[in-house]
């Protein structure tokens, strides 16, 4: 009857799924910093997303709210006061536990910080309070229509602490989170790896034993080791290489929803950028158009606005520019502006930017602007765009939340001393103010005329450069099952498996 119960106990075994194995991911670009407060290069935020927990998440297809650490919440009649019920027995990839006094932290932390990127978001919180280790209190300043969806944004993941406060370069080092995976190392210029959290509150999760992140920051390098089996799945295929590698039947091209957008950056604090006459000239003498043709071959569309295309208070008819080089001339002439040159930074190694640089390259000359083609590494890149050191530059926006008014924020707010606009330093007051009026109207209708108007008046002042809105483009071997990239950016790698 003993063995009897051991065969009927294995067999049932043997009859549950098990999941293990190791995925290996090809990218373009290096991580940075693993503080979640003090980035926002996706880079960085895509490798976050799976280490840390939130209150609340956006849902796998990002079109709602869910719960996450928090297992519900409830709102109050004006708006004002947000109450979180966090789950029983939860804890930190390092098995120390979690609690509400660690989410007071680590918001209170994400709102005041210095270098917190952004923080201004949760400037709305008047206070915070823990009336028990499973309960977190916001008392907000008024209501705020986009609050909720705040809390899904990666940089409000729950911290732990202690070791934040008290063994700071240690903690960053690990980035001790909740999320599904914890990192066991990272060798900048090479790799980045995860591990599963055997404390993963979601039950069964992740699938995966092990995530590696490769950085290969070379298209043409990435494929390659696709095609050779190297790499299990990787991120940004080439628009010219989609058709070729979706052919081929060990792999499988991914065409996810996206809510990323391509732009030319516009640095308003160098002269004469600094006169809308100039932006507008530029926007005039570039053709998106040509530029989607030859660079993304039928795969993206013409962007009207800093607003993803589909994405909550996109405006459709927000008039942009079109090409009109006669028109750009006559801008330029105007402004008193001749023998314009402008250094244009693109990032090397990608092959859809370097594209782009020569296209804009040629004709910005065409109205009589010489551009210097400027190729830097990725990361090397970004820092110059921080840093103020370019004229112009090629660069993509993904949602990290559902609600516009974050990516309205970074891009436009000008009072925003951290972001600076994108890092533009374009600087409107009426925007600025319209923002602040957007993020506490409650009308609906009120509140998406508003970002219309927003929308509109921004492409006047010719604030960057529009291009095109695309789908994400990665892709996996034939035996990776479900890596999916949701609209906002989020790699879903707790439900990915890799087959025999």
């Amino acid at each position: 009857m003993f063995k009897k119960l051991i065969c009927v106990f294995f067999a049932c075994l043997l009859s549950l799924p098990v999941y293990s194995g190791s995925l290996d991911i090809g990218r373009d670009q290096d991580s940075v910093h693993m503080d979640p407060i003090l980035v926002n290069q996706n880079a960085d935020v895509w490798v976050l997303n799976n280490m840390h927990a939130l209150i609340v998440r956006n849902n796998r297809e990002a079109t709602g709210i869910e719960a996450d650490l928090a297992e519900s919440w409830d709102i109050s009649s004006d708006g004002k006061t947000y109450t979180f019920n966090l789950r029983d027995n939860l804890k930190f990839n390092d098995g120390t536990p979690l609690s509400s006094s660690d989410a007071k932290f680590s918001i209170e932390r994400l709102r005041d910080g210095e270098g917190s990127v952004f923080g201004g978001m949760f400037n709305i919180i008047d206070s915070i309070d823990t009336p028990d280790d499973r309960t977190i209190v916001f008392n907000l300043k008024e209501a705020s229509t986009p609050f909720l969806s705040f809390l899904a944004l990666f940089a409000a993941a729950i911290l732990p602490e202690d070791q934040v406060t008290n063994d700071y370069d240690n903690w960053v080092k690990k980035s001790t989170g909740a999320g599904a995976f914890k990192m066991t190392e990272w060798s900048k210029g090479d790799k980045l790896v995860l591990e599963k959290n055997p404390y993963y509150w979601e039950s069964g999760l992740p699938k995966l034993d092990q995530v590696t992140w490769h950085y290969i920051p070379n298209d043409n390098t990435r494929i390659i080791k696709m095609q050779a089996g190297e790499l299990d799945a990787m991120i940004f295929v080439p628009f010219n290489k989609i058709e070729e590698m979706d052919a081929n039947g060990d792999i499988n091209v991914h065409l996810d929803p996206s809510s990323r957008m391509d732009h030319i950056l516009i640095n308003h604090s160098n002269e004469p950028l600094g006169d809308v006459r100039v932006r507008k000239a530029l926007n005039l003498g570039i053709d998106v158009d040509s530029i989607i043709k030859t660079v993304a071959f039928g795969y993206a569309t013409p962007a009207n606005s800093y607003v993803p295309a589909g994405g909550m208070y996109y405006h459709k008819d927000n008039k942009g520019y079109g090409y009109d080089p006669d028109k750009a001339k006559s801008l330029l002439d105007e402004a008193g502006v001749s023998n314009l040159e402008l250094d244009f930074v693109v990032q090397a190694g990608d092959a859809n930017f370097e594209q782009i640089g020569v296209l804009v390259k040629d004709q910005l000359g065409k109205i009589g602007i010489s551009v210097n083609l400027i190729k830097q590494e990725t990361g090397q890149a970004w820092e110059t765009i921080v840093d103020g050191a370019y004229d112009l530059n090629t660069n993509y926006w993904t949602n990290d939340v559902i609600d516009p008014d974050q990516k309205t924020g970074f891009v436009l707010y000008g009072e925003d001393q951290d972001a600076l606009s994108y890092y533009t330093r374009y600087n409107n007051p009426t925007v600025n103010e319209m923002i602040n009026n957007a993020r506490l109207e409650v009308d609906a209708a009120k509140r998406e005329q508003m970002y219309y108007d927003i929308q509109q008046i921004s492409t006047d002042d010719a604030h960057w450069i529009h291009l095109y809105y695309s789908p994400f483009r990665n892709a996996s071997r034939s035996n990776v099952v479900d890596f999916y990239q949701n609209p906002m950016g989020r790699f879903m790698l707790e439900t990915t498996s890799v087959s025999d």
